[in-house]
């Protein structure tokens, strides 16, 4: 019989697909609007200006990362570095300018940060490149996912 939580876990995989994707889609859209002026430019309009710290590195990590979380390649390392960046993005800009985040401004960097640290522990799910391309877990001979699993289950 299949309750609703067997089902659930059915779909836990998809689901963090889907998280993985639109997490890593909008911290790119970040970087390409601070590197590109696209989308609203950065903070306002425009771009950084290249080379500037930490704006452009951040910019960068932002795009690299996002673009690599959204595809699935290399989602724990990429997430780990984007994890990091927004800790300190968090901790430098945010955090001296008051104690939580609602009285700082720094609800986006502390959302990032924990929703990337998540990534860096379950991994990408369903939908991911490494995957595709039988990355570490089949290389290292760990059963997948959903191998782990169904011998859970």
């Amino acid at each position: 019989m299949n309750t609703l939580a067997s089902r659930l876990d059915q779909a836990r995989p998809y689901a963090l697909g889907l998280f993985r994707i639109v997490i890593g889609l909008l911290f790119a859209c970040h970087g390409a609007a601070s590197l590109f002026g696209v989308l609203g430019g950065a903070m306002g309009g425009g771009t950084v200006p290249t080379g500037t710290w930490p704006g452009w590195y951040a910019a960068v990590i932002q795009l690299v990362a996002g673009v690599l979380v959204l595809a699935g390649l290399g989602t724990r390392t990429a997430a780990l570095i984007a994890s990091g960046s927004m800790a300190y993005a968090y901790f430098k800009v945010h955090q001296p300018e008051g104690l939580f985040p609602l009285q700082n401004g720094g609800d986006g960097a502390a959302l990032f940060c924990w929703a990337f640290l998540l990534l860096v522990f379950t991994g990408p799910g369903a939908l991911a490149l490494d995957r595709l391309f039988g990355a570490r877990g089949a290389e290292a001979g760990q059963p997948s996912e959903e191998k782990r699993a169904t011998v859970a289950a």
